[in-house]
């Protein structure tokens, strides 16, 4: 049953009933690439009880809900789940469906695409449509799927010409979360769950989850170490002075390989995606792979020895000089002034 309005699909993913903030993230940024195609968005909610989320989709821009509600769908397991997305896919044929790249988007999408012959691209940090020529045949409306690519070093833009459903696995934080100002008058379109002998294979038995303690996707200030932070013992300095801030602590992926700083704390490519109202980045370079995870913070401090350092080239307000020398200078002034 394939639909000739082009259709933009998001997979709603949630554990014990509450649902990812990249979901909404994601159905903010499908909204967009909707209108561009003069198309629909959709949202898929698999689980149960799950009708108030299908309901919250429409305040990002869905004008439908397709819901698959059973109680044996409460957490995700990998074959129900898959099977049931492939076979709506292949009713429906979206010209686009979007996950997180959660260990759950990372799980599920890969599947579906094998089932479906789509093309998938992983970890993207942008979506774009575009019309494009490529060995001389023109295509209209392409997904451009954009990601770093070579350890970071280029940005890749990858495209599936070939493929009526392209896919794409996207980054938690990369996208803004949009809320409109009046939310979509959607409907839900209850699917039944009609059960498969494949899909008792794997049982989950146990099930246990630890919230992680930190949260730099929420805080709104940020001081991140780098390499040229020199040791654990000095991003005793950076907690001091988040701490007087009302801020978190971040590192880049140097230090954390070099033990500086715990890996849930770490900003970039291979860590967090962060957009706070002020990144204040000390001893770091600013290579590529980090600059991925925070050059959309609303205002960057850089604080680095080295001039030529390519933090400079996206800082609002660049400070050359031994960052061990700066920040005491920092939380000096921070100390008198708000008292």
């Amino acid at each position: 049953m394939a639909n000739d309005k082009p259709q933009v699909w998001v997979f709603v993913e949630q554990r014990s009933g509450t649902p990812a903030d990249v979901s909404f993230e994601l159905l903010s940024k499908g909204y967009k690439l909707a209108n561009q195609l003069k198309g629909s968005l959709k949202a898929v909610v698999i689980g149960h009880n799950m009708k108030d989320v299908a309901k919250r989709t429409f305040k990002y821009g869905a004008d439908e809900a397709l819901v698959v509600d059973h109680p044996s769908l409460k957490e995700y397991n990998t074959l129900p789940y898959s099977r049931i997305l492939s076979q709506l896919i292949d009713e429906r044929q979206p010209r686009i469906v979007l996950f997180g790249a959660t260990f759950i988007g990372r799980d599920l999408a890969p599947r579906v695409a094998s089932h479906t012959k789509s093309g998938l691209t992983a970890d993207c940090t942008d979506l774009q449509i575009s019309d494009v020529t490529y060995l001389r045949k023109d295509y209209k409306d392409l997904l451009l799927q954009i990601r770093p690519a070579f350890g970071g070093n280029i940005i890749a833009t990858i495209i599936t010409p070939d493929t009526r459903v392209q896919m794409a696995t996207v980054r938690e934080g990369v996208m803004e979360m949009h809320e409109l100002e009046k939310a979509v008058n959607g409907k839900i379109t209850e699917i039944p769950y009609t059960p498969d002998p494949s899909d008792e294979l794997v049982k989950i038995i146990e099930h246990h989850r630890e919230e992680s303690k930190v949260n730099l996707k929420a805080a709104p200030i940020i001081v991140a170490g780098g390499y040229g932070m020199g040791s654990k013992e000095n991003f005793q300095l950076l907690y001091e002075l988040a701490d007087l801030l009302g801020g978190e602590v971040a590192g880049s992926r140097a230090a954390v390989d070099a033990g500086f700083i715990e890996h849930e704390r770490q900003v970039g490519q291979t860590g967090v995606t962060v957009r706070p109202r002020l990144y204040i980045a000390c001893g770091i370079s600013g290579a590529i792979q980090h600059r991925a995870g925070m050059e959309e913070s609303k205002k960057i401090i850089a604080i680095n020895n080295d001039p030529e350092a390519p933090i400079f080239d996206i800082c609002h307000y660049g400070i050359v000089g031994d960052a061990m020398e700066v920040i005491p200078q920092f939380i000096e002034v921070f100390k008198h002034k708000l008292k």
